[in-house]
């Protein structure tokens, strides 16, 4: 017999279905409700992890929601930082 392609892994369909994934994840969160580009998504073998910084917890939940709404049975990490935006509490000094 000969075969045109060689042979696959067993989970490179799988692999590339998460690729595809995650890339619809990344679109929806520059392009949708949440505008968000502070924010990275990383394939690591079978989870995914997240990482950036956000302006808010309330954004960093947002984000952390939808990547396990679109990713289901994808183990999803989040090591997303959120900016502190507090007045400082004292003045810089300059020399």
């Amino acid at each position: 017999m000969s075969g045109h392609g060689g042979p696959t892994a067993p989970d490179a369909g799988a692999s590339r279905h998460l690729d595809y994934r995650v890339a619809h994840v990344t679109e929806q969160l520059a392009a949708g409700d949440l505008a968000e580009l502070g924010v990275r998504i990383e394939i690591r073998g079978e989870a995914v992890l997240l990482t950036g910084t956000v302006p808010s917890m309330r954004c960093r939940d947002d984000v952390l929601r939808l990547a396990r709404e679109e990713l289901p049975g994808t183990p999803v990490h989040c090591d997303i930082v959120v900016a502190d935006t507090s007045a400082p509490d004292h003045a810089e000094e300059l020399e």
